[in-house]
Parts: structure tokens; C-alpha cells; sequence
């Protein structure tokens, strides 16, 4: 396993920084951040040519978010070609996280607000603002707006983590049935990731540019600080060794934050104590999710350093610490389990350049990848009836 140290990780990413990009502070853009108008208010919406809503959507069916194109994207990935294709619904501009409700509901968030789908008719029936000032509807890596979401286990609340550019920022309550922001709790820098307790008494905002999880009571509503800096925080804002997204284990409800393909990060989100672990996959890494037994699933986006950093990958990490990685062709973000936890869909937008329009699915037992053309710029997913659904 290659030990760099963080002298040597610091100035394998000022050589190839100019060339690959990094999970960089909220300043620059990797594209041009321009506003642009939102869409219509809270307003049944359909893309045209998206088909008729008769067909009730069946189990199974993937729902990738299209970063690039403003839109949630239904496909059936037993599908080939455009048959796959089930249509597409406009929820708001760049939409992030995806989090699936079990009355077929999908809440999605987006620059704008938090967007509700109805997966049944494949219609948006809802856009709930953000309470949060967030600065002008822009696109692109750093753009204001909602970001990692995930629901209440009642269903009662959507909690979404809402990025503030150049400052901190907040997780906002979502009351599902009045379709209203009801609380803000101020988080940390740029939180990617949310995740909920199994008992709902605790939501986790996992915050890239503060190198921490916030941990909010939804008995008070105050937020605990807990540092996950496996490499330090030396480089701050510029440095890539800051974390991503979160899982949280079945077993005990333990954190779990993987870096670089080296490092596991377990969280007791009670006491804040951070135990590391070792990882066998040595490439910068993105989204995780757990399944029902408590394998870990952990997609790996490419090398830091090409010199010294392997490829793209999937680790599947079983709950005794056993891994297996998979090879992958291309940078990927997130990750989500069919039911039977027997296929991996993986995206192909990551928030970095070098993204690209489709999904990986990876059969679990035997490692085979089929690539889905899916979307523009595919960035969580989520399957219906599935055990992960989008970034965490």
C-alpha cells in the first residue's frame, strides 16, 4: 500500500493541478458559472418528448440526476437504447443529491430549491425554495444551492445540506407534507453529503471544505463539530485530502469516510472519536453506500498523481474489512444498489472535468461492467425499491 506522506501528497497536487483539476476550494468554477433563470414555480413539469404518464414506472428503475441539463432522468437499465429511456423530468437548475421516499416520491436538490417528483407519473409537482441566501442561480463544481439531501425514516422531513459560496453553510428542514423550508441549521463549508441516524435523532452533514461532519440533534437542533481529517488539514482550501461522502454502518451506526483508496475513516458520531482503517484501492475516491449486510461499496474517481495512483475503480469492502476493487473505464461520483444488492450503479458526471454522459453497472459477483448511456453530466442515482439511493 503506498504510504505518501502529506508533504509528498501536497506536491503531487501542485504538479497536476494545472492539468487534472482538484476538489478545490469554492472560488474558481470548472466551467462558466453564468446565471441563469429559473424555472417555472412549483408546477407539474415534463421535458417534451418524454412520453405519455399512463405506464406506471416500474420497480427497479433508475433515477440519475443530469447535472449538466436541469433535469432527473428515468431509465430502465434492463433496457437497450432508447428503449431504456423512460423519459426526463426538468426539476431546477444543476440538480445534486437525489433521496427516494417510500410513497414514490423523489426529492431532489437543486440550486433553486428541492424539487418533488412523482415516480409514478414521472411528474414534478413541487419546488420548495431555499430559505438559505445563496447568491445567483449559477451552475457548474462550486455553484450556490442544495447539495447533499436524504430523508427523515418517518418521511416526514427532507434534509437538505445547502452550499453557501465563500462561506459556510447550512442544513435546511424540508416538511414533506407542507412542502416547506420549517428550520436552517448552520453546517460547514460546501456539505456534499447528508446522511440520517436509523433512529432519526441524528442527521450527518459531511462538509468538503471544512474537512469535518456536522452532527445535528432533531431534538434541539444543535450541531456538533467533528473533525475527519485522516492527512491533516494542511493545504485548506486547495487541498484534494478533504472528505466526500459519508455512509453510515447498519451494524452500529458508525460513519464511515474513505480517502484516496488508503484510508478509512469510522466515525462514532457520539463520542467524535475517529478510528482509521486501512484501504487497498490507492485512487482519489468519491461516493460510498453501504448495503443491508454492511458491505461498503466505494467509488474510486482516478488518480491524483498518474505517477504514483491507480486508475478509477469500485471497492467492495465487506463488513470484516476484506476488499476487492474493481477496475472501472472513466471517473465516476456516486454510487446506488439494485434491491438485491447484486448490481452497482455508479455515475458517470463526478464533479470534476473528465466526467462523462452514462453509468457503470457492475455485476458484484463477478466484477463485469456494462456502461448505460444516461443523461448529460449524471451526477447521483437512485433506484426504485433499491438499497442506496444517490450520494450517500
Amino acid at each position: 500500500m503506498n504510504r505518501r506522506s502529506l508533504a509528498g501528497r501536497l506536491a503531487a497536487l501542485a504538479a497536476v493541478t494545472a492539468t487534472l483539476g482538484g476538489c478545490a476550494p469554492d472560488g474558481g468554477d470548472d466551467g462558466a458559472a453564468s446565471p441563469v433563470s429559473a424555472p417555472p414555480g412549483s408546477t407539474a413539469q415534463r421535458t417534451p418528448g418524454s412520453g405519455g404518464t399512463s405506464a406506471r414506472t416500474p420497480q427497479g428503475t433508475l433515477l440519475v440526476t443530469d447535472f449538466g441539463a436541469d433535469t432527473v432522468t428515468f431509465v430502465d437499465p434492463a433496457g437497450r437504447g432508447a428503449a431504456a429511456d423512460l423519459g426526463s423530468v426538468r426539476v431546477g437548475t444543476a440538480p445534486y443529491g437525489i433521496a427516494l421516499g417510500e410513497d414514490g416520491t423523489a426529492w431532489v436538490a437543486t440550486a433553486e430549491g428541492v424539487a418533488a417528483v412523482d415516480t409514478r407519473t414521472r411528474v414534478r409537482t413541487a419546488l420548495v425554495p431555499h430559505r438559505t441566501d445563496t447568491g445567483p442561480v449559477t451552475t457548474g463544481e462550486y455553484r450556490g444551492g442544495g447539495m447533499g439531501i436524504a430523508l427523515s425514516p418517518d418521511g416526514s422531513r427532507v434534509y437538505v445540506g445547502v452550499n453557501v459560496p465563500g462561506g459556510k453553510g447550512t442544513l435546511e428542514v424540508v416538511d414533506t407534507e407542507r412542502r416547506e423550508v420549517t428550520r436552517v441549521v448552520p453546517v460547514g463549508r460546501r456539505p456534499f453529503d447528508v446522511d440520517v441516524s436509523r433512529d432519526g435523532r441524528q442527521v450527518y452533514a459531511t462538509n468538503h471544505d471544512s474537512f469535518d461532519v456536522s452532527v445535528v440533534d432533531t431534538g434541539d437542533w444543535t450541531a456538533r463539530r467533528i473533525e475527519v481529517a485522516p492527512y491533516g488539514t494542511e493545504g485548506g482550501l486547495g487541498s484534494w485530502l478533504k472528505p466526500h461522502y459519508a455512509a453510515v454502518r447498519p451494524s452500529d451506526g458508525a460513519l464511515l469516510l474513505p480517502f484516496e483508496g488508503e484510508r478509512l475513516a469510522v466515525v462514532d458520531p457520539g463520542t467524535g472519536r475517529v478510528r482509521i482503517e486501512d484501504m487497498t484501492a490507492n485512487t482519489h475516491q468519491h461516493g460510498v453506500t453501504a448495503g443491508a449486510d454492511g458491505t461498503l461499496y466505494v467509488v474510486g474517481t482516478g488518480p491524483i498523481d498518474p505517477s504514483e495512483d491507480d486508475g478509477p475503480s469500485l471497492t467492495v469492502r465487506t463488513p470484516e474489512g476484506d476488499e476487492r476493487v474493481v477496475p472501472l473505464d472513466g471517473p465516476h461520483e456516486t454510487v446506488a444498489l439494485s434491491a438485491d444488492g447484486r448490481t452497482a450503479y455508479l455515475s458517470g458526471g463526478f464533479t470534476r472535468d473528465g466526467y462523462w454522459n452514462g453509468l457503470s453497472a457492475v455485476d458484484v459477483a463477478t466484477g463485469r461492467v456494462t456502461r448505460l448511456p444516461v443523461g448529460e453530466r449524471p451526477l447521483a442515482v437512485a433506484v426504485l425499491g433499491g438499497q442506496g439511493t444517490g450520494a450517500g
